[in-house]
């Protein structure tokens, strides 16, 4: 099926994964209009480009001229509930109504794709990969699951010839993709709202790695049990990291390839786990036949993801934002501060993202949030979740082994973190906490 429309309207339309194909068929030159519950930075610039929002489910929001079912495209985001009133609407009224992983599944086809899969790591892969296309010029277009700090977007274009997407795991929506070229990061439990058992979420990673294109090529991380392609800092693995060094908040490394070995990487993303991503970038590019030093070039300017390990401040506190919301995330954040900075006090202030999430890893959670100096909890952000009885985080707070710890509500977060004698402060969850990083910022700083 080729997207004939002429216009497209999004119910969801500010969410990460959505806004990217927004921007895609507005630039496309398609009308694009959208309903979401929430104004955010991502509304803000499609309302910029021209793109009418509605924050009001009333159905007479919407424009007129997207009621005309023959030739309005409605995309929907599985966040969305079944008994959303525009969403009703548009399904008993004849519209041809698909989900995201539909539509990007009908962009792609037909295309070279590529499909970067893993329940962490995917978002720093895809935006490290289009820098390294986009600064060696090949023809690319790609949906990303975050913001380049190069681009200021999640949608990075230089071309149609190859289609880079993250392939989400979430609701099984990456079945809808064949891709030429795939990686897989990571399959950590997670999702359990979706996924009965982790036997399960690994079953459907080994689908996804099966709807590759005849004589489509994956990569995969060293300790997966799949076939394919791996990297990671074993020798073992096809693509190793040799002689990982931290210099001044940069990291520099060697990698180590069939016959070959490519010295001296400079990379602005510390922590080994995100080192790990660029390096399944760097072997995706080798496939594509990119060669050793336009590559240590392109490394050199990649400036990082928004909220992934992102510097905010570096003086008189340190300040770090980051999207991590799972156990293994938050253990690689650890890991990586405290190699940074092994003297420092730290603190991690965590919101926790879903009632279900939380639930699964009450345990996880306290486990490795008892390893920072001084610990903040924010309430749990519900997203699309209604409360569990029993799970909050008071009880996470309750689990967490250190004398240090505190759950706090919003308005004091800033007063309690001036107050403290921590030399550096992580911001994590993939929630609204992001929104409280500025005022952190501007306090520390006055």
């Amino acid at each position: 099926m080729e997207i004939n429309y002429s216009k497209v309207y999004f119910i969801g339309i500010g969410g990460i994964g959505m806004s990217s194909i927004a921007l895609y068929f507005l630039n496309s030159g398609k009308l694009v209009a959208g309903y979401d519950k929430t104004k955010t930075d991502l509304t803000q610039t499609l309302i910029n480009n021209g793109v009418h929002i509605n924050f009001n489910l009333n159905l007479n929001n919407i424009p007129s001229h997207f009621m005309d079912c023959s030739n309005t495209l409605i995309v929907y985001t599985p966040a969305i509930s079944n008994d959303n009133i525009q969403l009703d609407y548009f399904v008993k009224n004849g519209f041809h109504v698909l989900k995201r992983s539909q539509v990007l599944g009908l962009i792609s086809q037909n295309k070279f794709c590529i499909a970067i899969a893993g329940t962490h790591g995917k978002t720093t892969t895809s935006t490290i990969l289009s820098h390294l296309l986009y600064e060696n010029n090949i023809s690319f277009t790609s949906f990303i699951g975050g913001i380049s700090e190069n681009y200021n977007s999640n949608l990075i274009e230089n071309g149609q010839e190859i289609v880079l997407v993250e392939a989400d795991e979430f609701d099984r929506s990456f079945l809808t993709l064949k891709p030429n070229i795939a990686c897989i990061t990571s399959i950590d439990s997670d999702h359990l709202d979706v996924y009965n058992s982790p036997k399960e979420l690994q079953e459907t990673f080994k689908e996804f790695a099966d709807n590759l294109e005849k004589d489509g090529v994956l990569f995969k991380s060293f300790d997966l049990p799949i076939n394919g392609i791996d990297y990671g800092f074993s020798p073992k693995a096809d693509y190793s990291v040799e002689n990982y060094r931290v210099e001044d908040d940069c990291v520099y490394f060697d990698v180590k390839y069939p016959n070959s070995l490519c010295k001296n990487i400079k990379f602005n993303m510390p922590g080994k786990h995100n080192v790990c991503n660029a390096l399944a970038a760097f072997a995706i590019c080798k496939n594509l036949k990119i060669n050793d030093d336009d590559l240590v070039k392109s490394f050199g300017t990649f400036k990082g993801v928004k909220r992934r390990f992102s510097y905010v401040l570096k003086s008189p506190k340190i300040l770090i934002d980051d999207y991590a919301h799972h156990p293994k995330e938050i253990k690689a954040i650890s890991d990586s501060v405290y190699s940074l900075y092994p003297t420092k006090k730290i603190m991690a202030v965590f919101q926790p993202h879903l009632f279900s999430r939380t639930k699964d890893f009450m345990d996880d959670f306290a486990y490795e949030l008892s390893k920072f100096n001084e610990i903040v909890l924010m309430n749990i952000y519900p997203a699309r979740e209604d409360p569990i009885i029993g799970i909050d985080s008071k009880e996470l707070l309750n689990r967490i082994d250190n004398n240090k710890k505190i759950l706090l509500e919003r308005d004091d977060l800033t007063d309690y973190i001036i107050k403290s004698e921590s030399d550096v402060i992580v911001v994590m969850g993939a929630g609204d906490i992001s929104k409280e990083v500025e005022k952190i910022k501007n306090a520390i700083l006055n």
